[in-house]
């Protein structure tokens, strides 16, 4: 797993209180580590982790919805 993607899988284990373990390419949403209401927690622990702004227009679970798509978005908007 890529630094990157380690870094941001804590961060999804410590909003969810569960371990992650799935691949970086599974879904967090079907695994059941996060749900809609978890995805707000999440988008504002990364915008203080990597100093990025998320638009509102941008809360949607596709975009975070597994591990590599979550680094992709944040690779594209530092």
């Amino acid at each position: 797993m890529a630094m990157k993607q380690k870094r941001i899988s804590e961060l999804v284990a410590l909003i969810s209180g569960k371990p992650v373990s799935i691949g970086t390419d599974e879904s967090l949403f079907d695994s059941g580590l996060l749900d809609s209401f978890a995805l707000t927690d999440l988008v504002s622990a990364l915008e203080k982790e990597y100093k990025i702004q998320v638009p509102d227009g941008d809360l949607n679970p596709r975009k975070f919805d597994t591990l590599d798509k979550i680094a992709e978005y944040i690779e594209a908007n530092q």
